[in-house]
Protein backbone atom coordinates (compact mmCIF):
# COMPACT_ATOMS: atom_id res chain seq x y z
CA UNK A 1 0.00 0.00 0.00
CA UNK A 2 2.78 2.44 0.92
CA UNK A 3 4.62 1.60 -2.30
CA UNK A 4 1.49 2.24 -4.34
CA UNK A 5 0.93 5.55 -2.58
CA UNK A 6 4.52 6.65 -3.18
CA UNK A 7 4.23 5.68 -6.85
CA UNK A 8 1.00 7.66 -7.24
CA UNK A 9 2.59 10.70 -5.61
CA UNK A 10 5.62 10.48 -7.89
CA UNK A 11 3.47 10.11 -11.00
CA UNK A 12 1.31 13.06 -9.97
CA UNK A 13 4.38 15.25 -9.47
CA UNK A 14 5.75 14.20 -12.84
CA UNK A 15 2.45 14.95 -14.53
CA UNK A 16 2.44 18.47 -13.13
CA UNK A 17 6.03 18.99 -14.16
CA UNK A 18 5.23 18.11 -17.75
CA UNK A 19 2.02 20.11 -17.92
CA UNK A 20 -0.31 17.11 -17.50
CA UNK A 21 -2.97 17.25 -14.82
CA UNK A 22 -5.39 14.85 -13.26
CA UNK A 23 -9.09 15.69 -13.65
CA UNK A 24 -9.81 19.02 -11.98
CA UNK A 25 -11.42 19.02 -8.55
CA UNK A 26 -14.62 21.03 -8.81
CA UNK A 27 -15.24 23.27 -5.80
CA UNK A 28 -18.61 22.75 -4.13
CA UNK A 29 -20.29 25.93 -2.86
CA UNK A 30 -22.30 24.09 -0.21
CA UNK A 31 -19.19 22.34 1.09
CA UNK A 32 -17.37 25.68 1.36
CA UNK A 33 -20.26 27.18 3.31
CA UNK A 34 -20.48 24.14 5.57
CA UNK A 35 -16.76 24.32 6.28
CA UNK A 36 -17.01 28.03 6.96
CA UNK A 37 -13.76 28.72 5.07
CA UNK A 38 -12.94 29.87 1.55
CA UNK A 39 -9.41 28.94 0.50
CA UNK A 40 -8.11 31.60 -1.87
CA UNK A 41 -4.92 31.27 -3.89
CA UNK A 42 -3.18 34.64 -4.17
CA UNK A 43 0.19 35.90 -5.35
CA UNK A 44 2.00 37.90 -2.67
CA UNK A 45 4.85 39.19 -4.83
CA UNK A 46 2.93 41.33 -7.33
CA UNK A 47 2.34 44.76 -5.77
CA UNK A 48 -0.04 46.44 -5.46
CA UNK A 49 -2.31 43.47 -6.25
CA UNK A 50 -0.57 41.09 -3.87
CA UNK A 51 1.94 41.88 -1.15
CA UNK A 52 3.07 40.82 2.30
CA UNK A 53 2.50 43.62 4.78
CA UNK A 54 4.81 44.69 7.60
CA UNK A 55 3.52 41.87 9.80
CA UNK A 56 4.01 39.26 7.08
CA UNK A 57 0.30 38.98 6.26
CA UNK A 58 -1.10 39.00 2.71
CA UNK A 59 -2.28 42.42 1.59
CA UNK A 60 -3.02 44.39 -1.55
CA UNK A 61 -5.96 44.74 -3.90
CA UNK A 62 -6.39 40.99 -4.43
CA UNK A 63 -6.32 40.33 -0.68
CA UNK A 64 -9.05 42.90 -0.08
CA UNK A 65 -11.13 41.44 -2.92
CA UNK A 66 -10.68 37.94 -1.44
CA UNK A 67 -11.82 39.18 1.98
CA UNK A 68 -14.84 40.93 0.44
CA UNK A 69 -15.76 37.75 -1.45
CA UNK A 70 -15.57 35.68 1.73
CA UNK A 71 -17.78 38.22 3.51
CA UNK A 72 -20.26 38.00 0.62
CA UNK A 73 -20.35 34.20 1.01
CA UNK A 74 -20.55 34.58 4.81
CA UNK A 75 -17.42 32.51 5.42
CA UNK A 76 -13.88 33.13 6.66
CA UNK A 77 -11.09 33.65 4.15
CA UNK A 78 -7.89 31.60 4.17
CA UNK A 79 -5.34 33.11 1.80
CA UNK A 80 -2.88 30.60 0.38
CA UNK A 81 0.22 32.15 -1.25
CA UNK A 82 0.79 30.92 -4.80
CA UNK A 83 3.20 31.77 -7.59
CA UNK A 84 2.61 32.54 -11.24
CA UNK A 85 3.57 29.02 -12.41
CA UNK A 86 1.77 27.03 -9.69
CA UNK A 87 -1.45 29.00 -9.21
CA UNK A 88 -3.53 27.04 -11.75
CA UNK A 89 -2.15 23.63 -10.61
CA UNK A 90 -3.04 24.58 -7.02
CA UNK A 91 -6.60 25.29 -8.13
CA UNK A 92 -7.04 22.19 -10.30
CA UNK A 93 -5.62 19.90 -7.61
CA UNK A 94 -8.09 21.22 -5.03
CA UNK A 95 -5.50 22.88 -2.78
CA UNK A 96 -7.48 26.12 -3.08
CA UNK A 97 -11.14 26.77 -3.90
CA UNK A 98 -10.62 29.88 -6.02
CA UNK A 99 -7.86 32.07 -7.41
CA UNK A 100 -7.84 35.78 -6.81
CA UNK A 101 -4.34 35.94 -8.20
CA UNK A 102 -3.98 38.65 -10.86
CA UNK A 103 -4.84 36.04 -13.47
CA UNK A 104 -5.32 37.57 -16.91
CA UNK A 105 -8.24 36.17 -18.88
CA UNK A 106 -6.90 34.44 -21.99
CA UNK A 107 -8.35 31.85 -24.35
CA UNK A 108 -5.59 29.37 -23.43
CA UNK A 109 -6.27 29.65 -19.69
CA UNK A 110 -10.03 29.47 -20.26
CA UNK A 111 -9.51 25.95 -21.58
CA UNK A 112 -8.27 24.91 -18.13
CA UNK A 113 -10.24 27.05 -15.66
CA UNK A 114 -13.52 28.94 -15.55
CA UNK A 115 -13.31 32.71 -15.14
CA UNK A 116 -15.66 35.11 -13.45
CA UNK A 117 -16.63 38.36 -15.06
CA UNK A 118 -13.62 40.72 -14.69
CA UNK A 119 -12.87 42.18 -11.29
CA UNK A 120 -9.68 44.07 -12.26
CA UNK A 121 -7.45 44.88 -15.17
CA UNK A 122 -3.94 45.91 -16.05
CA UNK A 123 -3.79 48.86 -18.42
CA UNK A 124 -0.88 50.18 -20.44
CA UNK A 125 -1.32 53.91 -20.84
CA UNK A 126 0.30 57.26 -21.33
CA UNK A 127 0.92 59.26 -18.16
CA UNK A 128 2.47 62.65 -17.68
CA UNK A 129 2.73 65.89 -15.76
CA UNK A 130 -0.67 67.34 -14.92
CA UNK A 131 0.16 70.56 -16.80
CA UNK A 132 0.81 68.69 -20.07
CA UNK A 133 -2.30 68.91 -22.26
CA UNK A 134 -2.50 65.39 -23.68
CA UNK A 135 -5.78 63.46 -23.86
CA UNK A 136 -5.29 61.35 -27.00
CA UNK A 137 -2.53 60.04 -29.25
CA UNK A 138 -2.68 63.03 -31.62
CA UNK A 139 -1.77 65.31 -28.71
CA UNK A 140 1.66 63.68 -28.50
CA UNK A 141 2.71 65.76 -31.50
CA UNK A 142 5.96 67.46 -30.49
CA UNK A 143 5.81 65.94 -27.01
CA UNK A 144 8.61 63.94 -25.39
CA UNK A 145 7.60 60.49 -24.15
CA UNK A 146 9.68 57.87 -22.32
CA UNK A 147 9.25 54.11 -22.70
CA UNK A 148 11.15 51.00 -21.71
CA UNK A 149 12.81 49.71 -24.85
CA UNK A 150 11.06 46.78 -26.59
CA UNK A 151 8.27 46.73 -23.99
CA UNK A 152 4.52 46.49 -24.56
CA UNK A 153 4.28 50.22 -23.96
CA UNK A 154 7.07 50.87 -26.51
CA UNK A 155 5.08 48.92 -29.10
CA UNK A 156 1.85 50.69 -28.19
CA UNK A 157 3.29 54.21 -28.19
CA UNK A 158 5.17 53.65 -31.44
CA UNK A 159 1.99 52.45 -33.14
CA UNK A 160 -0.10 55.52 -32.31
CA UNK A 161 2.32 58.43 -31.83
CA UNK A 162 2.50 61.14 -34.51
CA UNK A 163 5.67 61.23 -36.58
CA UNK A 164 6.98 64.28 -34.70
CA UNK A 165 6.52 62.81 -31.23
CA UNK A 166 9.87 62.45 -29.49
CA UNK A 167 10.00 58.86 -28.24
CA UNK A 168 12.91 58.29 -25.88
CA UNK A 169 13.70 54.67 -25.14
CA UNK A 170 15.31 53.55 -21.89
CA UNK A 171 16.64 50.20 -20.71
CA UNK A 172 13.82 49.62 -18.21
CA UNK A 173 10.77 51.16 -16.55
CA UNK A 174 12.84 52.49 -13.65
CA UNK A 175 15.04 54.55 -15.97
CA UNK A 176 12.02 55.82 -17.90
CA UNK A 177 10.28 56.81 -14.67
CA UNK A 178 13.40 58.65 -13.51
CA UNK A 179 13.38 60.64 -16.74
CA UNK A 180 9.77 61.62 -16.10
CA UNK A 181 10.38 62.53 -12.46
CA UNK A 182 13.35 64.71 -13.38
CA UNK A 183 11.40 66.44 -16.20
CA UNK A 184 13.65 65.10 -18.94
CA UNK A 185 10.43 64.04 -20.66
CA UNK A 186 6.86 65.28 -20.46
CA UNK A 187 5.07 61.93 -20.65
CA UNK A 188 5.68 58.20 -20.28
CA UNK A 189 4.23 54.92 -21.53
CA UNK A 190 3.63 52.78 -18.47
CA UNK A 191 1.37 50.17 -16.88
CA UNK A 192 -1.06 51.31 -14.20
CA UNK A 193 0.64 48.84 -11.84
CA UNK A 194 3.99 50.63 -12.09
CA UNK A 195 2.35 54.06 -12.05
CA UNK A 196 0.61 53.22 -8.77
CA UNK A 197 4.03 52.68 -7.22
CA UNK A 198 5.23 56.17 -8.11
CA UNK A 199 2.05 58.21 -7.80
CA UNK A 200 2.11 58.07 -4.02
CA UNK A 201 5.52 59.75 -3.83
CA UNK A 202 4.98 62.14 -6.72
CA UNK A 203 2.69 64.48 -4.83
CA UNK A 204 -0.02 64.56 -7.49
CA UNK A 205 2.35 65.85 -10.16
CA UNK A 206 1.32 63.24 -12.73
CA UNK A 207 -1.90 61.74 -14.07
CA UNK A 208 -3.16 59.36 -16.74
CA UNK A 209 -3.64 60.85 -20.20
CA UNK A 210 -5.13 57.91 -22.11
CA UNK A 211 -5.02 54.09 -22.36
CA UNK A 212 -3.08 52.17 -25.00
CA UNK A 213 -4.08 48.57 -24.25
CA UNK A 214 -5.49 46.47 -21.46
CA UNK A 215 -5.87 42.96 -20.09
CA UNK A 216 -8.81 41.86 -17.97
CA UNK A 217 -8.34 39.77 -14.83
CA UNK A 218 -10.85 37.26 -13.51
CA UNK A 219 -11.43 35.19 -10.42
CA UNK A 220 -10.83 31.58 -11.44
CA UNK A 221 -12.51 28.35 -10.36
CA UNK A 222 -12.07 24.75 -11.45
CA UNK A 223 -14.33 23.55 -14.27
CA UNK A 224 -17.82 22.42 -13.22
CA UNK A 225 -17.82 24.63 -10.11
CA UNK A 226 -21.01 26.15 -11.47
CA UNK A 227 -22.79 27.13 -8.25
CA UNK A 228 -19.64 28.74 -6.83
CA UNK A 229 -18.97 30.61 -10.08
CA UNK A 230 -22.54 31.94 -10.14
CA UNK A 231 -22.11 33.33 -6.62
CA UNK A 232 -18.75 34.86 -7.52
CA UNK A 233 -20.28 36.53 -10.59
CA UNK A 234 -23.04 37.96 -8.40
CA UNK A 235 -20.39 39.28 -6.02
CA UNK A 236 -18.38 40.85 -8.85
CA UNK A 237 -21.45 42.51 -10.38
CA UNK A 238 -22.50 43.85 -6.99
CA UNK A 239 -19.02 45.14 -6.17
CA UNK A 240 -18.53 46.77 -9.58
CA UNK A 241 -21.80 48.70 -9.24
CA UNK A 242 -21.88 49.64 -5.55
CA UNK A 243 -18.43 51.26 -5.55
CA UNK A 244 -16.59 48.56 -3.59
CA UNK A 245 -14.07 47.86 -6.34
CA UNK A 246 -13.74 51.58 -7.11
CA UNK A 247 -12.74 52.25 -3.51
CA UNK A 248 -10.28 49.34 -3.36
CA UNK A 249 -8.74 50.28 -6.72
CA UNK A 250 -8.36 53.88 -5.54
CA UNK A 251 -6.65 52.68 -2.36
CA UNK A 252 -4.15 50.41 -4.07
CA UNK A 253 -3.71 51.85 -7.58
CA UNK A 254 -4.58 55.50 -7.08
CA UNK A 255 -7.48 55.55 -9.57
CA UNK A 256 -11.03 54.19 -9.85
CA UNK A 257 -11.69 50.81 -11.40
CA UNK A 258 -11.03 51.37 -15.13
CA UNK A 259 -14.00 51.70 -17.47
CA UNK A 260 -12.75 48.79 -19.58
CA UNK A 261 -13.27 46.59 -16.49
CA UNK A 262 -16.61 48.09 -15.46
CA UNK A 263 -18.02 47.64 -18.96
CA UNK A 264 -16.67 44.14 -19.61
CA UNK A 265 -19.07 41.24 -19.96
Amino acid sequence: MKTTRRLFTALSAAALAFGMTAPANAADLEAIKNSGTLRVGMMVDFPPFGILDASGQPGGYDADVAKALADYLDVTVQIVPVTGPNRIPYLLSGQVDVLVASLGITAERAERVDFSTPYAGIAIGVYGATDVAVTEAADLSGVTIAVARASTQDTGVTAVAPADAQIRRFDDDASAVQALMSRQVQTIGLSNVVFSQISGVAGGRFDKKFDLSSQLQGIAVSPDSDALLAEINSFVTHSRTDGTFDALYQTWLGEPLPDFVKNAE
